[in-house]
């Protein structure tokens, strides 16, 4: 798996993490969407760098000019209910993408152990598509893989690029002995470390409630 990991160089990447890990901040979840979603809009630039164009014709009100277009039909696919800011900032950028959803949680057996559960997806036909996976946490990993796994029964997609907020490195491993090797990821930060009960630390708590309210579910 290639990993570019975006908090390895000075940008305005760090300032949107750092505001998503403060405890002051969080507290405003609209802005805590909407960091998350400006996240997502530039790691699909970064995505958009590497994928193919030809050169079409376009008729201004002038002359006509030729300009390299994108090829790629894209798939973009997240992981409910995290996700959808990540999801949003994506599709803003890909605009004329298609879009899958998928569910995938933690059921806690006991304080300290869980399973990954997908119960729901949507998922479009990905036979030589490029699929953009995005999980705005990639903490054990788990749910990534699971995700992946769910979504190779609806075709083989040409290209795979994943997309996350925060990581562990931990979980970049894990994830990377599942995935093909080609298989791009596409991270902000990467923490390294993960807590008792499976989470990113220093991370920035749980991103679902901190973007749409706290759940009753464990």
């Amino acid at each position: 798996m290639i990993v570019h990991n975006f908090s390895e160089a000075p940008s305005i990447i760090n300032q949107y993490i750092a505001e998503l890990r403060s405890i002051e901040i969080q507290k405003d979840a609209m802005r805590f969407r909407r960091n998350i979603e400006r996240i997502g809009e530039l790691l699909a630039y970064e995505v958009s760098k590497t994928l193919k164009y030809t050169e079409d014709t376009v008729i201004t009100p002038l002359e006509k000019c030729t300009m390299p277009i994108l090829q790629n039909d894209i798939v973009v696919c997240s992981v409910l209910r995290a996700g959808l800011p990540l999801h949003q900032g994506l599709l803003n950028i890909f605009d004329k993408a298609e879009n899958a959803f998928i569910s995938a949680y933690r059921h806690h057996k006991d304080e300290h152990h869980f399973e990954i559960v997908v119960e729901y997806l949507a998922c479009p036909d990905l036979t030589n598509k490029t699929l953009i996976l995005a999980d705005p946490m990639l903490a054990t990993g788990q749910s990534m893989v699971a995700t992946y796994e769910a979504l190779t029964a609806y075709g083989k997609p040409k290209e795979i690029h994943l997309i996350s907020v925060i990581g562990a490195e931990a979980g970049l491993e894990y994830v990377s002995q599942y995935v093909p090797t080609k298989t791009e990821l596409w991270i902000s930060a990467v923490d390294k470390e993960l807590n008792e009960f499976g989470y990113i630390v220093p991370g920035l708590g749980d991103a679902g409630d901190l973007a749409y309210g706290k759940k009753l579910q464990k």
